[in-house]
Formats: C-alpha cells, sequence, structure tokens
C-alpha cells in the first residue's frame, strides 16, 4: 500500500505505511510480525499464542480460585472496621489486634470516615505510640532495642550519608535550641 503527499523540497515523495490498508476493502489487520515491536503486545492472547509463555509463572500463582462466596474468616481478634464499609471482610489479617495506648487512639480513629484528617493524624500518632510500647514490652522482657540498628543508621550511612548527615545536623540544632531554651533562666 502506497499513499503520496507533498513534502517541502521533496516534491512527488512516495513512501509506504505498512499498517495503512486500502479502506474500500475495509482496515487491514497487522500481522504479528508487524506488532511483534510493541512492548507488551499480546499479554491479552490465548494462553497458547502468547510471546511471552516461557516468562510465565508455572504452576500458576492461583491454581485454585475460590468460586463462590468466600468464607467467613472467624473472628478471634479485636478488629476495627471502617464506619464505610460496615461489617467485616471474609479474610483479615490478626497479627497485631490494637491493644494498650496505641489501640486506644485507633478505636478513637475508627469512629471517623476516611476522608476525614484526623481520622489519618490520630492513626499517625498510634502508629508512634506503638513503637515506644514497644521499646517499653522489649525492656520488660530483658531486651534492650538496638533503636539505631532499627531506625536503619547503618543502611542511611552506606546509602545516603549526605542525607543522614543533614538529620544530625538538623536534630542537634533543635536539640541544642530546646536545652538552651530549658536552661534560660528567667529574668
Amino acid at each position: 500500500m502506497e499513499h503520496h503527499h507533498h513534502h517541502d523540497g521533496d516534491a512527488g515523495h512516495v513512501h509506504a505505511h505498512p499498517l495503512q490498508g486500502d479502506m474500500a476493502d475495509g482496515p487491514r489487520r497487522p500481522s504479528r510480525e508487524e506488532l511483534a515491536h510493541i512492548n507488551g503486545w499480546g499479554a491479552d492472547l490465548d494462553r497458547k499464542n502468547r510471546p511471552a509463555i516461557l516468562m510465565e509463572r508455572t504452576p500458576a500463582r492461583f491454581i485454585h480460585p475460590h468460586e463462590g462466596k468466600l468464607p467467613q474468616q472467624p473472628e478471634n481478634v479485636e478488629i476495627l472496621v471502617s464506619t464505610e464499609r460496615p461489617g467485616i471482610t471474609p479474610i483479615f489479617g490478626t497479627v497485631q489486634p490494637p491493644k494498650g495506648l496505641s489501640g486506644m487512639i485507633r478505636r478513637l480513629a475508627f469512629k471517623w470516615s476516611e476522608n476525614d484528617m484526623r481520622r489519618w493524624l490520630l492513626l499517625l500518632a498510634a502508629d508512634r505510640v506503638n513503637v515506644v510500647e514497644g521499646v517499653g514490652e522489649d525492656l520488660v522482657h530483658g531486651k534492650v532495642p538496638n533503636v539505631l540498628a532499627e531506625m536503619g543508621i547503618k543502611a542511611e550511612w552506606e546509602h545516603n550519608r549526605a542525607g543522614l548527615v543533614k538529620k544530625a545536623v538538623l536534630t542537634g540544632a533543635v536539640l541544642g535550641a530546646a536545652v538552651y531554651l530549658m536552661r534560660r533562666r528567667p529574668r
């Protein structure tokens, strides 16, 4: 198939568009070879004809997908449920049920809608409180936590040294200002 059009300085230039067919016969379907250069092409083809079939996982990830309604997981711990979605999902996590002060904060947060900023701020605060609770639990059980290692200081030093130095300087400045303000005597 060819078509003719005019280019400035190249009068009468003729070139073919390989994917453009004769519209009188209807659009021409491009061949597999013409489409093979498109990244990801053929991903939705029949499994037997997929170009990437050799890279697909064998056996398939979901060998026996569950049909119908999933059975409800037994609720053995407290599960916090969103106000937008009353009821509980068929499957849920049970590893860290809400407990202590962080659990109280989480219960309070779940009283607000998901689009309410208070909810997310309280959940962030609950996470921070939970970290402190975890350190306290470790100490109660005789385990001294390695806070610096858990903060990723070693990895930060290896991969983001400038950022770590910046954080250390900023933290030192804030702590220094706090100490200075606390020691300053009122006149």
